[in-house]
């Protein structure tokens, strides 16, 4: 058996070092990876109390393939997000549409339960794996495994003439403003207060809309510039008597994050304008493969504080990450890639 580190959620919510064995001999198409850094997501502190491994953003180095991969080759660098499996038989992954498939293996499930991100090694589906492009840094690939995944699929359809609003400057904002962007929209932030608004103008955005300074009876702009699409990029939820007159006919609002709360808008906005409220899940593996072709191309990286892949880093990332005092993203890198910087 091949055995290797990894650190799992625990009662007291603090990571813990444990071990996770694999086979030696590799059957499918399985891809034995040594991890070379670990994206911090929101989504790993609903798992720090659960008994499974943590991480869903990561990146790795080919260490050795079973017999039926096809195209990655050992020392090649690759990364994984949220899901890791689909049946490949279902009308959805006919389709293209994996990420919808009812035997899907998402991050948290019983298939995942013993390896994830936060570890010293994984073994995972070459079908699932996606190759990092050349000149991007793993520690800057790491977060867009999730993070940047999932507000590209959000983006999907928009076009160089819309107006894309994003709510919210943090861990998916600021990566939501820098691919709008890119794309050559015209980029609108919404955030409480004027605190961000240097840095979301830094990263591409056009406008600022303090939105603590409105309320439904403040009287729009001359030059408004009505929201094509709308990115929710923040766990609350914005006052949607505010946020409606900003909307755009036809308009697409998608909510991106998971909260404790029911998603409760006003009706005749929505009506009379046509408004669509769309989900956005995790980027399919096409999508996935296109983001960061793009994000190479276009130079779109994430803003990154680093700590050490081990047990003492990892409890210190999530705990700055719980109290909103992480810088956009965090980072998790093992010492032998470390000592290489």
């Amino acid at each position: 058996m091949l055995s290797f580190t990894v650190y799992k959620g625990a009662a007291d919510g603090n990571p813990v070092k444990s071990t996770t064995s694999k086979p030696k001999e590799l059957t499918g198409d399985q891809v034995l990876l040594k991890v070379l850094a670990s994206g911090v997501c929101g989504t790993d502190l609903h798992y720090r109390k659960s008994d499974i491994v943590l991480g869903h953003e990561g990146v790795g180095e080919v260490q050795a393939v079973g017999p039926l991969v096809r195209h990655l080759k050992v020392g090649q660098r690759v990364g994984w997000g949220y899901q890791t499996g689909a049946c490949g038989l279902c009308r959805q992954c006919l389709s293209g549409d994996e990420t919808y498939c009812v035997e899907r293996e998402f991050y948290g499930g019983k298939a995942q339960a013993d390896q994830g991100s936060f570890s010293e090694r994984a073994v995972w589906r070459e079908a699932f794996l996606h190759p990092i492009p050349d000149g991007m840094a793993s520690e800057d690939a790491a977060p867009l495994q999730c993070g940047g995944a999932t507000v590209f699929t959000a983006l999907r359809g928009v076009k160089p003439t819309d107006t894309v609003g994003v709510i919210g400057v943090g861990g998916l904002g600021h990566l939501a403003i820098q691919f709008a962007n890119k794309m050559g929209c015209r980029v609108v932030v919404l955030s409480s207060s004027d605190r961000k608004k240097e840095e979301a103008t830094r990263l591409g955005a056009h406008r600022f809309i303090a939105t603590s300074k409105l309320s439904k009876d403040s009287k729009p702009d001359e030059d408004v510039w009505p929201l094509d699409r709308l990115l929710v990029t923040t766990s609350s939820l914005p006052d949607w008597d505010v946020i409606m007159p900003m909307m755009a006919m036809r308009s697409v609002i998608m909510p991106l994050t998971v909260g404790g709360r029911d998603l409760v808008v006003p009706y005749s906005p929505v009506l009379l304008r046509g408004v669509v409220i769309q989900s956005a899940l995790v980027a399919t593996r096409a999508v996935h493969q296109e983001m960061l072709a793009f994000a190479a191309h276009h130079g779109v990286k994430p803003v990154i504080e680093k700590f050490p892949l081990d047990e003492h880093g990892a409890r210190e990332a999530m705990d700055r990450l719980e109290k909103g005092q992480v810088h956009f993203r965090a980072v998790l890198v093992p010492d032998h890639v470390r000592n290489k910087i």
